[in-house]
């Protein structure tokens, strides 16, 4: 399974991949038209696996998961 970096961390259950899920996103008709995102950057890792007792699916582990996947955040 692939998880992928927009600023947001999407778990991509569908296995829809970076270019679906930037459409996803972009595409999708917000209340009001209250934001218009465009997606210009999108990294991917792959995670392997998912399960319940993946790191990203616990609170008192998914930050330090994604700093290790991706990096230090701002």
């Amino acid at each position: 399974m692939k998880v992928y970096k927009v600023e947001i961390l999407v778990i991509d259950h569908g296995n829809l991949g970076a270019d679906e899920i930037k459409s996803v996103i972009e595409n999708q008709r917000y209340p009001n038209w209250c934001i218009s995102p465009q997606v210009k950057n999108i990294e991917s890792r792959d995670i392997g696996e998912w399960t319940d007792d993946h790191p990203l699916n616990k609170r008192s582990t998914a930050d330090a998961k994604y700093k290790e996947l991706f990096g230090e955040t701002k």
